[in-house]
Parts: structure tokens; sequence; C-alpha cells
């Protein structure tokens, strides 16, 4: 039997990522190194929501320019992987059976929360992969639950790739902030403080955060926190080791964290 697969969430930043953060690339990279070889890839983004966990049958997804205003450099990456339409149906299959009510779509591609972060892990795009939405207005509760769902994918060879925010307050942002620049405490401060939750598996301590000092500021919506909770979900009783690349512009904590079973 395989051994079981690990799961990832990646701190996705600004959609420039692979133009700008070159310390959060270089991690991503070598998750992507240390990791086993995965038969597919399930992709959990902040940037698909829908009414309900949404997998994509695409067999060869598109690549997705989400964004406006970036450098002409960043419209012309491609992340040409193939599709994995046996994956979202499992994925559908095993949320039906936990009570959870999804669906499939027929020809959704990969957005930059998907393609970005995929692109410096598996760089030669030939592992399939296939994108999950969020649901919306599910909260943290109904993420956990969705994550559990999918748990026994991990079995399966499949590798779950949750792609959000450990910070997201644009107010946070400072644009001409290089990558050296102290990060701005706030940000720092929820920054560690999800780190004690997680290493310390204070799993309600963290679906409560936006009753912790800082909580709502670093996420005035949530769709960018959710991603976590479905990689928490998933990962079940293995705790994560925390990688701290740099922070971009000063306020987005790019934080990642790897489950992997002992």
């Amino acid at each position: 039997m395989a051994a079981r697969m690990p799961v990832v969430f990646v701190s996705h930043g600004s959609p420039d990522a692979l133009l700008n953060a070159h310390d959060a690339v270089a991690c991503w990279g070598e998750i992507g190194r240390a990791l086993p070889e995965p038969t597919a890839i399930l992709a959990v983004s902040a940037h698909w929501e829908a009414r309900s966990p949404t997998a994509s049958l695409a067999g060869a997804p598109a690549t997705i320019h989400d964004f406006y205003g970036f450098p002409q450099a960043l419209y012309r990456m491609r992340y040409p992987a193939p599709g994995a339409p046996a994956l979202a149906e499992r994925a559908v299959a095993l949320l039906a059976d936990a009570g959870i009510a999804a669906g499939l779509h027929p020809d959704r591609g990969l957005d930059h929360g998907a393609w970005v972060p995929l692109s410096a892990m598996f760089p030669d795009a030939d592992v399939p992969v296939t994108q999950l939405s969020l649901q919306h207005d599910g909260g943290p509760a109904a993420h956990l639950a969705f994550g559990r769902a999918l748990a026994p994918l991990r079995d399966e060879g499949v590798l779950i790739v949750a792609s959000g925010a450990i910070t997201h307050n644009f107010d946070w942002i400072d644009r001409v902030a290089g990558p050296e620049t102290t990060p701005l405490p706030e940000a720092a401060r929820f920054a560690d403080w999800v780190g004690e939750c997680l290493i310390a598996q204070d799993i309600d301590g963290l679906a409560g955060y936006r009753r912790e000092p800082g909580g709502a500021k670093a996420h005035p919506s949530e769709e960018h926190f959710l991603p976590l909770f479905a990689a928490v979900g998933a990962a079940g009783d293995d705790v994560p080791r925390r990688l701290r690349p740099n922070f971009a512009y000063r306020g987005l904590a790019m934080d990642a964290y790897v489950w992997a079973a002992a």
C-alpha cells in the first residue's frame, strides 16, 4: 500500500508572486521536491467559490488570469497540466458519502490561486490536477467537514493542495515594500497566532479567529482563510510543519504548512 500523501497549505500572495515573491517561490519549489510523487492533485483555492463544493471535469484545464493591472509577463504564463476528471468525480462522491451536497463543473480551469503555486511546486506540469471550489458562506466548520470527507484521497496517492492566505487585508499592503522589509506588526502577530494554534492542534481556537485581536482585520472577508480549514480537516491528527518565507508587500504573510503522516 502506498504511503499516505501529505496535505499542503500555501499562502499564494499577490498574483505576481512568481515575478516578485522569490522567497515564497523557492519555498514552494522546496515543498514540491520533498513530496512523494502524487498520482493527481486536488487544488482548493480561495478564488473559486460556489453554492456547494464543485469539482472540475476539465480534461485540459485552462490557465485563468483572474486579475488585472499586472505586468504582461504574467498574462503570458500558462500551466498546461492535464486534468483529473476521475478525481473530480471521486471527490464529489466522498463529499456525498459524508452528507455534503457537491457538484461537478464541465470545464472550469485553474485560477491563479492554483496555478501560481503549482508552477513552482510541479514546474513540469505533468501531474493531473483538478480544482475544487470553496462553499460560499460555508465558514470554517463547513470547510473542516469537507476536508475531513476528502481525507481518504490521501491513501489513494492524491495530494491535496489548499491555497489561500494567512493574512489578506488590502489596507495592510505596501506595494513599494521590498522582500526584506520588516513585516507589519499586526500581520506578523496574527500569523504567529495561527502557527501556534496549528502546532498545538487548537482547531476550535483557530475556527474562532474573528474573536482574536486582529483576526477580523487580518481577514475582512473569509474566503482566503477558508482553504486552511479544508487542509486542517484533511490532515486529521497530523501535526504540521510551518514554513515562513518573507512577507510580500509587508502585509501578506506567505506562510506555508505541510502535514505529513508520521
